[in-house]
């Protein structure tokens, strides 16, 4: 007697389709990335203020979230279905050629975005505490 089994879950198809969807603006997402990166560049070459400088740095690091996260959604969805139920079908999608490229794009823009969180940031300064009366 054969049983039926489906070869992935439900769950595991709907999140391969979202993932499709959202992993289809990557190349405009992209592009809002580097244009906000260019704006930022621009600022900082006319020595603008630090409050322009911080409010183009926080658009940058939107920017470059979303592209993550498109980055992200299209490298699982470049997995496979299976991938999303299976470990070992994820490190087989991993390597291959698609696979791999889309590792690259992922980590690549993740260190891009920890490294503008660290140090492109302008950080305005604090102002003074009160003084405490006694």
């Amino acid at each position: 007697m054969a049983f039926f089994r489906p070869r992935v879950s439900r769950e595991a198809e709907v999140r391969f389709h979202a993932d499709q969807e959202v992993g289809e603006s990557f190349p405009r997402l992209l592009e809002k990335a580097r244009e906000a990166e260019n704006e930022l560049r621009r600022l900082q070459a006319a020595h603008a203020s630090q409050e322009r400088l911080r409010a183009a740095g926080v658009a940058l690091d939107e920017a470059l979230t979303e592209a993550l996260r498109a980055a992200e959604a299209t490298l699982r969805a470049t997995l496979g279905v299976k991938a999303y139920d299976d470990r070992i079908a994820r490190r087989k999608g991993r390597a291959t050629p698609q696979g791999a490229k889309w590792v690259t794009e992922v980590e690549s823009l993740r260190t891009l975005r920890e490294e503008h969180r660290l140090t492109g940031i302008v950080k305005l300064p604090r102002p003074a505490p009160a003084a405490v009366s006694s």
